[in-house]
Order: structure tokens, then sequence, then C-alpha cells
């Protein structure tokens, strides 16, 4: 009989609460390996439930796809929140994809890619095109200076942000102003003409703010994800927003 497995690979203090990575075997599940992150006493993500971070990637950069303005370019992407590294990962199975930067607010998390403390690590670290950036995603969105400060007027192709439970189940109160109108308006202008700008919610979808989406922006679908669940034997789901960037600036 396999002894079971429980390991806490790092625990950090950080400014929003005290970070840490586990990995363990589940039983449920033949003994397979599970990498679990905490914050707190908040459980932010597992490697149990990834399907919805990865349709994050595939349907956000399908969109692009689907429009001919951006079908044969090269792409430029920004991911907010680099967690286990499973929409970065997806994002660079694109040969379409040019760069990406993964805006992550904290250090010990970029750390354990840079160590290979989580599966994905290497594979992140070893893309040329992946970089990997200790900073705050909604600070940036918000600034004047965007993402590149050495470049401001730089533009990208797709922003897709993975950080709060939802828009309205916050990490931090702090990134509230994000989830508004003059918020989005500012990461809208960060898109390139008829970008793509989507979102991971773990609620259901919320129409108050699919018409906040529609405000901002010329228009916006939504994605309910399920997948199966071995604890409760059933699905559980998750919700990605899209939302497309004007084709001309000035809507």
């Amino acid at each position: 009989m396999t002894t079971p497995v429980f390991e806490e690979l790092d625990y950090q203090s950080t400014p929003i609460g005290d970070i840490s990575l586990r990995r363990r075997t589940e039983p449920k599940l033949e003994g397979k390996m599970v990498y679990e992150v905490k914050l707190d006493e908040d459980f932010l993500m597992s490697s149990l439930f990834t399907e919805a971070e990865i349709q994050l990637a595939k349907l956000g950069l399908d969109a692009l796809s689907d429009d001919d303005d951006h079908s044969r370019q090269a792409l430029d992407v920004i991911v907010g929140g680099l967690g286990l590294g499973y929409t970065a990962a997806a994002v660079l199975e694109h040969t379409t994809v040019r760069s990406l930067t993964v805006v992550e607010l904290l250090q010990p998390v970029i750390d354990w890619h840079q160590r290979g403390l989580v599966p994905l690590g290497e594979q992140l670290h070893a893309d040329s095109r992946c970089t990997l950036l200790a900073a705050d995603f909604f600070s940036m969105a918000m600034s004047e200076s965007g993402f590149f400060p050495a470049t401001p007027s730089r533009k990208v192709h797709a922003v897709l942000l993975d950080i709060d439970h939802s828009p309205s189940h916050l990490l931090n109160a702090g990134n509230s102003a994000f989830y508004s109108e003059t918020g989005l308006q500012k990461l809208a202008a960060r898109l390139q003409p008829g970008g793509i700008f989507g979102l991971w919610s773990d609620d259901a979808p919320d129409s108050a703010f699919t018409r906040l989406l529609d405000k901002v922006f010329e228009s916006s679908t939504t994605h309910v994800v399920r997948f199966a669940n071995p604890y409760t034997g059933g699905e559980s789901a998750n919700t990605i927003y899209l939302a497309r960037n004007a084709a001309k600036s000035g809507r």
C-alpha cells in the first residue's frame, strides 16, 4: 500500500497574506499528485481543477484567430496572474504568439516556477517568448504607462486575467476600481483595435458585469466551462468572459 504524501514546498509572508505551496497524493484519484496554493486559509488554486484556466487562453486566442485582421499576426499577450501556470502554458501552445508577459504580484509564485517547484515551471522558464514580471497587474492596467513603462504607447492583442475569484469576490479590496467602467476603459486602451480581454471567474455568469463589458467594449460573450469534480462525484463550473475591443479607437 502506497504511503500518502503531503509536503509543504514553500511558505512565505506577502503584503496580502501568507502564501503556501503544497503537494499531496489524492486518494480519490488513485494517488495522483496534486499541487495546491493557499493564501492564508483561502484555497487559491489546485492542479485538479485547471480546465477553465486553460480555456481562458484557448477561447481568448481562438477569438483572435476568428478575426481576419489578427489570424496571421504575431500576437503579443498579457496574462494577469501566474498561479500554477496553466493559462500561460496554454497561451504558448499557440504558434502565432510572439510574446507573453505574465504579471504576477507575488514574487514567491514566480520563484516557484523558476526553481521548478511546480510542474509547468521549467516549461515556462525555458520558453524565450515568456516573461514573468513581478508587478501589480491592476496598477499597471490603470496607469498612464501601461504594461510597458519604457514604451507606454505599446498595445497588445489580448489580456487574459485570472487573479480574483470573480468581479465581485476579490482577493484584495483595492482591485475593485478595475472592475468599473473607468477601469475597463483604461484596460481597453491597452488593447489593439479588435483585441480581446478575457476574464476567469469562479462564480456563475453575472449579468451586471456583462452589461458593463458591453458598455465599454464592442461586444462580449460568456462561456460556462464545466469539469468533473472528484470530491462531489458530479460537475463544477467556472465562467469565462470575453470582450472584444472596438475595431477602431474612439468607440
